[in-house]
Formats: C-alpha cells, structure tokens, sequence
C-alpha cells in the first residue's frame, strides 16, 4: 500500500508539470501530439482529439510531446513557429505548475493544523541565546537578515549557514523589537553549532487570509530551502551519496507513510502533504535550472534569442538538448545506482 501511495505521489507532481506545458501549449494555438505519464514501454494509450495520452511502464517522469518542438514542422500550430513570448510562457507552464500545486498543498496543510511559529520555549543554559539575553516568550522576526515565518525555518538556516560565527537575531518581547549577536556554539551530540533556543510544537490555527499569507511563506522557504541545497552540493558542503532520485524518494515517502501508520490516517495525509509540498517546489526549482534539456535550458537559449534578436539554427539547438538529455539520462542512472544501494 505504501509503495502505491508514494508512486500516486510522484505520480501526481509529475503529472501537474506537464499539465503547466499541457495548457499553455493550448492557450497558445499549439497542437499536442501526446500526453505521457511515466517512461518506457507504453502500458495503455488513448486517443481525444488531436492528441494522445499514454501510460507508460515505469512511473518516473512524463512529457507533454508537441508538434514542432524537437524537430522542424511547416505547421501554422508547430510550438516552433510561435513567438518568443508565447514559447516562454509554454516552458515556463510546468515549473510553474509546480509552485501553484506546492500552494495549493499547503494551503490544504496549513488549514488542517495552523502553523509552528518562531516563539522560543526555552533558552539552552550556557549557550549563546542565553549570554545574548533571549528568553522564553521572545518571537524571532529574522535571522541575518532572513525573515522567519516558521519555527523550521530558524533551524533550517542555522543548518545551511554553519560557516557562521555569529548571527543577528532580530525578536520581539512584549510587542517590541530588538537586535542581538547570538553566538552559535558546537554540540557533539547535535554534530553542528547550535544557539540553544528550543521550541515546543505548538500549532495555532490561521484565518483563511492567514492561511493565504502563510500558505506564500511556505513555498517561499520551500523554494529557499532548495536553492541554498544546491549551493551546498556544488560547494562541496554535502555530496552526491546525500542526492535522491525517484527511487530514493519512492523509498522516503513510503518511510514517512510507515512512520505516520500508528498516528492515524490525520497524520498520514498530513505528513504526505508536507513531503508533497517539499517534493513539488524542488522539482519546479530543479527544472528552472539553465541546464540543456531542463526547462531552465530552453529558457536560457530563449534569453539568448531575446538578445540576439533571431532564433538559434534548430539543428545546433536540438544538439544542446540532445546532449543535456544525454547527461541527464547519465545522472539518472548514476542516482538511481545510488539510491538502490543505500536501499541494499
């Protein structure tokens, strides 16, 4: 059951990118020869209309197949007969979509429990809250700079930004705001620096505008999270032992499903949303990176067009895409070999 549920998951955010690419392609007059769920050998495919929709073997990845997109077409509705903004708004869509869906999720999260906020509970004795005069029942506002809306997101930034030997907290106590330096120090336990600032769960439920508000503050960190991982993989800070692919994630959320089964089915959908809302941002974020064959790829050689004021040669194009699909397929299987032998 847990296996079938993480795959609908997946399934699912899939599913949305390629429905961003889907109906922008349709609001701009371009005809879609086929809408895939999956990879490999095609399972079961029908046909409406002008295009095809294919379900395929294995349940990783899918494609929104457009006329003229890969190679040259005479059609009037061929994707490479549009305009520059049109075809922009057609890549943009999946990435899009993704974001809308980490909204949409979150939405439906945070009005089912409320949110964790930034009130401290309790100061660690010793470390550096404390000496910079942080007390329980201070709100923290923002943390060099970084605005915090959620209490993860206090530990999420200590976490990324360990090469700090100090961080400017901004709190307020008793409705007012002040600034301190809070020095982090090392815990052998916890294996980082720590503030010793501590915070006990506690969920408070939001209007439906708060839930609007917080719902953009969520993907926002999503979003943040995402990026600053990244940075931390091509600095070297984590390697690419720490890097899933859709067998390491298939594997994640049926580990959460399991974790959550003795909670109830509330916490199993609740917990299968948040991972939802982490899985979706990523993927939007990871295709808007300007790498050949990824949505960021053709974006960037659409940026270059703008610029030089004509189209690319189609052939020299579709060998940038061919050769990033390449090394992508490369990285797959490197990340799928990975993910399986930590299964192992």
């Amino acid at each position: 059951m847990k296996i079938i549920v993480a795959i609908l998951i997946f399934s699912l955010i899939i599913i949305f990118h390629e429905l961003g690419h889907f109906l922008f392609a349709k609001k701009c007059g371009v005809k879609v020869n086929e809408f895939t769920l999956g990879l490999g050998p095609t399972l079961i495919s029908w046909g409406k209309g002008e295009t095809k929709y294919c379900l395929k073997l294995l349940p990783f990845g899918g494609s929104c197949v457009m006329e003229g997109e890969d190679e040259e077409s005479d059609s009037d509705r061929a994707f490479n007969k549009k305009s520059l903004w049109e075809r922009f708004q057609i890549v943009f869509g999946g990435p899009l979509f993704n974001f809308i869906l980490a909204f949409i999720l979150s939405v439906v999260y945070i009005s089912a429990i409320g949110i964790n906020d930034t009130t401290i509970t309790d100061v660690t004795p010793g470390l550096g809250a404390e000496k910079a005069g942080l007390k329980a029942g201070d709100e923290i506002v923002s943390i060099n700079g970084y605005r915090v809306h959620f209490y993860n997101e206090i530990s999420m930034y200590t976490f990324i930004h360990t090469d700090k030997d100090s961080y400017k907290i901004v709190y307020k106590r008793n409705g007012q705001k002040n600034t301190v330096d809070v020095e982090p120090k090392f815990s052998e336990k916890a294996g980082r620096k720590l503030l010793g600032i501590t915070k006990i769960p506690e969920y408070h439920k939001q209007s439906p505008l708060g839930v609007l508000k917080y719902s953009a503050y969520q993907i926002k960190y999503e979003i943040y999270l995402t990026v600053s991982s990244l940075k931390m993989l091509f600095s070297g800070q984590v390697s690419m032992d720490d890097v899933s692919g859709p067998v390491g994630v298939v594997s994640t959320i049926s580990d959460v499903y399991t974790e959550s089964a003795s909670s109830g089915v509330f916490y199993i959908f609740i917990n299968l949303t948040s991972i939802a809302i982490l899985l979706t941002a990523n993927l939007g974020v990871m295709n808007l990176l300007p790498f050949p064959a990824l949505d960021g790829g053709r974006i960037l050689l659409m940026l270059i067009e703008g610029v030089r004021g004509k189209k690319m040669k189609p052939e020299f194009e579709n060998g940038i895409n061919l050769v990033g699909f390449g090394l992508l397929m490369m990285l797959m299987v490197f990340v799928m070999y990975n993910d399986i032998s930590k299964l192992m």
